[in-house]
């Protein structure tokens, strides 16, 4: 499959391994492939992200992704589910950053001393199936490559957190597919 990725799609790719290295995760999550699409520049993904107001509020999206990783990985919407149920996500956080420390709830995450650096970093199931998506989206669009712009629209199909966030800023797969292709299609995925 990655014989098909564009330049700017691999280049999203080794920088979501980075992404990942940086926060000491064992694990290239679907989380690291946003936050290199958004590190990118000059690209079809990067173009649409700016058409979308992305100038704005990058950093916006940056502290919400962070944020979730301190809810150990809980999209908004599922804090608010538990919220319904009577558990209160920021209290349990709060309660266990006292006790172990800030961040202590961001799964896959290694300490000092635990392999943070390792040569390997393996993509987790979440990241794997943006990967598909993304072929898939490429596939229903006739296209012959997959580009970060499939990447992107691969992101904003599947359910959790990055889709979410991005949502939440007016990235979804029908202002993306509008802005990249001037009308709406059908969502892939």
């Amino acid at each position: 499959m990655f014989e098909r990725f564009t330049k700017d799609a691999r280049a999203v790719v080794t920088g979501a391994v980075e992404q990942a290295e940086r926060g000491g995760a064992r694990t290239v999550d679907a989380e690291h492939l946003l936050l290199a699409l958004l590190d990118r520049e000059g690209s079809r993904a990067s173009f649409a992200l700016a058409a979308l107001g992305g100038g704005q509020w990058v950093e916006s999206v940056r502290r919400a992704l962070a944020e979730a990783r301190r809810r150990g990985g809980l999209s908004q919407a599922e804090a608010e589910a538990l919220a319904g149920l009577g558990i209160d996500v920021g209290a349990i956080v709060a309660r266990v950053e006292e006790v172990h420390g800030v961040g202590a709830m961001s799964g896959g995450r290694t300490g000092p001393g635990k392999g943070a650096r390792t040569r390997h970093r393996p993509f987790g199931r979440d990241a794997k199936d943006v990967l598909v998506r993304a072929l898939r989206v490429a596939t229903s669009r006739r296209d012959r490559h997959i580009g970060d712009e499939h990447l992107l629209l691969a992101l904003t199909t599947r359910p959790g957190v990055p889709a979410e966030v991005l949502a939440d800023h007016g990235v979804t797969y029908e202002a993306v597919t509008r802005v990249l292709y001037g009308g709406g299609g059908a969502k892939a995925g």
